[in-house]
């Protein structure tokens, strides 16, 4: 790890200044991934500039009817706020599939949102990598790529995104609030994070003179007929080979509202609108949630180690979206998929 500066600003203000006048420096909360990050030398900033201080730690209701989520809350506190197990029990779900209690304990909101892949060669510095350093290379393409992407890949990059509650957020429709010189803005979640492209090593479009604020949550939240189903190598404490996030509104016996996003498929929260429009105002059925499934994948690409992916995304998403119209959503406590 290398030598770095120290700072801890009282104010949003302070902090956004800090953060503009130094290209080298990161944000640090609750640090579950930049320390990691640090250690292994693959992230080396000049300063750290600590938020814990700042008054981002409320959830609070808006008036349309949502609720605005602090950028410092952590993920324990949210996934077990009342208003959020009540109203967008999917969220709360989705959190608690993740990581560990240890981690949620410290885990925040917004440090959630910014979590960087967790590819083995980029925790590797002994090994080329466009997103640790752009034009190395990718050797995750003809290397070990089980954990690696399906969909939206590119030549440059074939990580995907690690979090869970980002999933959850991505069906949800959140909308992330930030912080900058130039004022503030709100980017939909499905603006935040980008593909890889040609610069892998842009993970989102937040700015670098910006601080994400808080997480915006619709009025609807799905309260009934819902499920995060997480699909990997062990039942604890690890990252999804694939995650499906399914939520779904019935009327009279047909679909009247479908939102459906994966996990550890992408180099972000993968959702397909046109996937959910195939199920609304028909039957939820199986025939109906495999159209959806193929319709998802119909451009998932396998590599050496991770081809099975694309079957097991279709089989998850079909599972998935039975469990919510079922009404008997996936339990994190109990594992097990039934």
């Amino acid at each position: 790890m290398n030598d770095f500066g120290y700072l801890r600003p009282e104010t949003l203000d302070q902090a956004v200044m800090a953060i503009a006048a130094d290209p080298a420096a990161k944000f640090i909360a609750g640090g579950t991934n930049l320390i990691d990050l640090m250690k292994y030398n693959v992230e080396r900033p000049e300063r750290v500039i600590d938020i814990t201080r700042l008054p981002l730690r409320e959830i609070t209701e808006t008036e349309s009817g949502g609720l605005l989520i602090g950028a410092l809350v952590p993920n324990s506190d949210l996934a077990y706020d009342e208003r959020i197990q009540s109203r967008y029990p999917l969220l709360a779900s989705a959190i608690l599939a993740g990581a560990s209690p240890q981690l949620r304990n410290s885990a925040t909101t917004g440090g959630n949102l910014l979590q960087r892949t967790r590819c083995y060669y980029f925790y590797d510095p002994g090994t080329p990598c466009n997103k640790r350093e752009p034009g190395t290379g990718c050797p995750a393409i003809e290397g070990q790529n089980r954990i690696h992407a399906i969909l939206g890949t590119s030549e440059h990059c074939i990580a995907t995104h690690p979090s869970d509650m980002c999933v959850g957020l991505a069906a949800l429709e959140a909308t992330i609030h930030v912080q900058g010189q130039n004022g503030r803005r709100a980017i939909p979640i499905s603006e935040f994070h980008r593909l890889p492209g040609d610069q892998p090593q842009i993970d989102t479009t937040l700015r670098h003179d910006e601080i994400i604020t808080a997480v915006e949550l619709p009025p609807s939240g799905f309260g009934s007929h819902y499920t995060y189903l997480k699909l990997r190598d062990r039942l604890s404490y690890a990252f999804a080979l694939v995650s499906v996030a399914a939520a779904l509104e019935i009327e009279d016996g047909k679909v009247a509202k479908a939102r459906l996003a994966l996990g550890g498929v992408a180099h972000k929260p993968w959702r397909d609108t046109a996937a959910e429009a195939l199920l609304v105002g028909n039957a939820p059925d199986r025939d109906s949630f495999a159209a959806a499934a193929d319709q998802i994948l119909k451009d998932a690409t396998g590599y050496t180690h991770n081809a099975f992916k694309i079957e097991l995304a279709r089989r998850g998403i079909v599972r998935a979206l039975s469990q919510a119209a079922s009404g008997t959503p996936q339990s994190q406590t109990d594992k097990r998929i039934r």
